[in-house]
């Protein structure tokens, strides 16, 4: 095994990663920038280098600066996380030139998931279902037009390096296509520093269901799936496992069809394949190369740990698990604990943490990387922790959670700890009748 790994990454992924290497034995370094140098992933790990000052840019996203991190460590390996450099092909291509192993697929898988296009190419080359839209990327309002004629409107218009809703427009009528291709490709390009765009058919009431699944050179496994239709302008805000609205008919077909696909491009490491689902029927979205915010749900239902089994695929090549190794159990719910103020728009909510008290008991999970007197700076995403509860049964993960979340004392800061009670509480939610536009549409302040 790995004798020492640095983390490219911060807060709470960072915490977590930590605790994995622990648990192997491995030794852990830490990055930061100026402003978390009391942060609580340098408390924890073994070593710590300041890799700059706040502004992303300057540490995390610095890539010379983290391999001088690395040089100066002796360390063997980089894991890094979710966001900043994660899905980055050159970060990728860069570390493994250097003779570091990079804790994640190759930089070519990682460069051809990345791009939105390819990958629904690939999809639709190993049998999965895609969404019906435009081959390639699409040059001019001219071509879009032609294209929205034969699938009819509303479309959606996607950045094809992109993702988190940026460079994505909704376009209802011919009226609009003019301004809002303009307005996609310019986001596209300000985001992703690549302005081109591709067409989609837009869905009217979708569920968004994802696959996890982990992959050696030996096999690749599915931890069964996530249903992560609470969403706000296309950020996740409550996931839970199994989906409530699969049928088990649905749930085979999903888990086989993405397995295979999985393991036709070679893939090594923990991935994600998301999809959209409507009326019974399931379309290839996208595939994330790195492990999810929301993976600690699936690891509670399996009792698989990814992140130490992400480590051990990226050391030996090949997964130790077998398909029938793998039984859930029970339903779980996360809730993403954001620093924000829902009542004002969502507005950041940065400040000192005056008090923190944080839920446990029966199967009840926080991974974070708050604690007392901590300050959450404006710099980064606004997530400070994740609640993930489990239950025998969904109406039980609910209770329990509803439970959890009542024992949370966050005080100094604003959070969308309130807000996610009301979403427990609702009847949509009670019923499972809900897609991914509900928290868009609904009024729950």
């Amino acid at each position: 095994m790995f004798k020492k790994i640095l983390i490219a990454n911060r807060g709470e992924i960072a915490v977590r990663i930590i605790r994995a290497c622990k648990e192997w034995g491995i030794s852990t370094v830490a990055v930061h920038s100026d402003v978390d140098s009391d942060s609580m992933h340098v408390r924890l790990a073994d070593e710590s280098v300041c890799i700059g000052s706040h502004q992303p840019q300057n540490s995390y996203l610095n890539i010379p600066s983290l391999l001088s991190a690395v040089t100066l460590t002796g360390a063997e390996a980089i894991h890094p996380g979710y966001g900043f450099l994660s899905e980055n092909a050159n970060f990728a291509e860069i570390v493994t030139k250097q003779g570091i192993k990079f804790i994640g697929p190759s930089s070519e898988l990682i460069k051809k998931m990345g791009d939105k296009i390819e990958a629904k190419k690939i999809a639709k080359k190993y049998g999965l279902p895609v969404i019906q839209g435009s081959e390639g990327s699409i040059k001019s309002v001219e071509d879009a037009k032609k294209i929205i004629k034969d699938i009819g409107y509303p479309v959606l218009l996607k950045a094809a390096g992109g993702g988190g809703g940026k460079g994505m427009k909704v376009v209802n009528e011919s009226s609009q296509i003019e301004e809002l291709f303009a307005t996609a490709k310019n986001e596209a390009k300000k985001y992703f520093g690549n302005d081109e765009i591709y067409i989609e058919k837009y869905f009217k009431n979708p569920r968004h269901i994802e696959v996890q699944v982990l992959s050696g050179k030996n096999r690749t496994v599915h931890l069964f799936e996530r249903d992560c239709s609470v969403q706000r302008r296309h950020q996740k805000l409550i996931e839970e496992t199994p989906s409530p609205v699969l049928n088990e008919k649905t749930r085979v077909e999903l888990l086989d069809k993405t397995v295979k696909m999985v393991e036709k491009i070679g893939y090594e490491g923990a991935g994600t394949v998301e999809y959209i689902y409507e009326n019974g029927k399931f379309y290839f979205l996208e595939m994330n190369t790195r492990v999810q915010v929301e993976h600690p749900v699936s690891e509670v239902t399996t009792g698989i740990d990814i992140v130490k089994e992400q480590i051990f695929i990226a050391h030996s090549g090949k997964t130790a698990l077998k398909q029938t190794d793998i039984i859930p159990t029970g339903h779980a719910i996360e809730c993403r604990i954001n620093a924000e103020d829902p009542s004002k728009g969502f507005q950041p909510s940065p400040g000192r943490i005056n008090v923190c008290h944080q839920p446990s008991g029966f199967r009840t999970r926080v991974d974070g990387a708050i604690f007392q007197g901590c300050t959450i700076t404006p710099y980064y995403d606004s997530l400070i922790c994740k609640l993930i509860c489990q239950g025998r049964n969904r109406t039980e993960a609910i209770q329990r959670t509803l439970r959890a979340l009542d024992e949370f004392v966050l005080d100094g800061i604003s959070t969308t700890i309130d807000l996610q009670k009301k979403i427990l509480n609702h009847k949509k939610f009670i019923d499972s009748n809900f897609n991914v536009k509900w928290l868009d549409e609904e009024k729950f302040f």
